[in-house]
């Protein structure tokens, strides 16, 4: 299983909000800055993240994107389930037989020894997934002593 850009940046992106937004909108071209994905990209996993509830968005000079959970609420698989789809080694275990895994229905549906394995192992994974939230990734970030940068549109000075 190889999962695409569109988690891994989903995932950076969501961290970046919770730990360098101090819970006010972030900017994208600030998001992108920091984690190095074009912004064009962005907009295009933000939408999927803002349909499944994940993130808002408030547009104006003081706007941008928010999470609409606390961190400790949103965990990793949301996010790529919700930018890759169900979480599977081999298309041959999914149990809700969408269109996109119509083509690869396996002939060995029912008799295959391997299949209950794939299964297993996907599943392993997306606990993982599941039990992994922002809020930990904002905690090994501190750990790894991550400067967190606010955005200059809030910083006063006297």
């Amino acid at each position: 299983m190889k999962l695409t850009t569109k988690s891994r940046y989903g995932v950076r992106a969501i961290f970046d909000i919770a730990y360098h937004a101090g819970g006010l909108p972030a900017q994208i071209k600030d998001i992108s800055e920091r984690q190095k994905i074009s912004p064009r990209y962005l907009e295009q996993i933000f939408q999927k993240l803002k349909k499944a509830g994940i993130l808002g968005s408030k547009r104006g000079p003081k706007g941008g994107y928010f999470l609409l959970k606390e961190p400790r609420d949103i965990t990793v698989y949301e996010i790529i389930s919700c930018t890759e789809g169900p979480i599977e080694l081999v298309f041959c275990v999914n149990e809700e037989q969408g269109p996109d895994c119509s083509a690869t229905t396996c002939d060995m549906k029912g008799a295959c020894v391997a299949s209950p394995m794939w299964k297993e192992i996907g599943d392993r994974i997306a606990a993982i997934f599941q039990d992994t939230t922002i809020a930990d990734l904002c905690q090994r970030a501190e750990e790894l002593g991550i400067e967190r940068q606010l955005d200059a549109r809030f910083m006063y000075y006297i």
